[in-house]
């Protein structure tokens, strides 16, 4: 098995892409205009308009409505990334957590979390592979 994505329903794809293309540095892929996908290295987070669902699960989303999931993604620096997201609800300022990950969290236009986070203990950083001297 592979993980390949996470999809989020909206009723504005556009919105949303422009949102994650913003933060992530991603072009999002357009397979319709009811569906564009950010592509990163390890996953897709693809987003689809509620009419996507209507043919085979009408109903089983409701756009705007996620309070129990944080969408999460490793920046090379969440400081700098933080002053670059100007009109976005921030949630919590970027914080170092007690495993070692600098963490800013945000909502996305639909009130999804967004944690950006960059790995800054040698703990946190030997996770990731990610070499101490880079």
């Amino acid at each position: 098995m592979d993980f390949v994505s996470l999809r989020i329903v909206t009723t504005d794809v556009a919105r949303l892409a422009a949102f994650y293309e913003k933060a992530t540095g991603a072009r999002a892929a357009w397979a319709t205009e009811d569906f564009a996908e950010v592509h990163t290295p390890h996953g897709s987070l693809a987003l689809a308009h509620s009419r996507t669902l209507a043919s085979f699960a009408p109903g089983a989303c409701r756009p705007g409505a996620n309070e129990s999931v944080i969408i999460e993604f490793r920046v090379p620096d969440v400081d700098r990334l933080r002053t670059g997201l100007s009109g976005t609800e921030v949630v919590a300022e970027p914080t170092t957590m007690p495993w070692g990950n600098r963490s800013c969290l945000v909502r996305d236009p639909d009130g999804n979390l967004v944690n950006f986070f960059t790995p800054v203990s040698e703990a946190a950083r030997a996770k990731y592979g990610i070499d101490a001297d880079v």
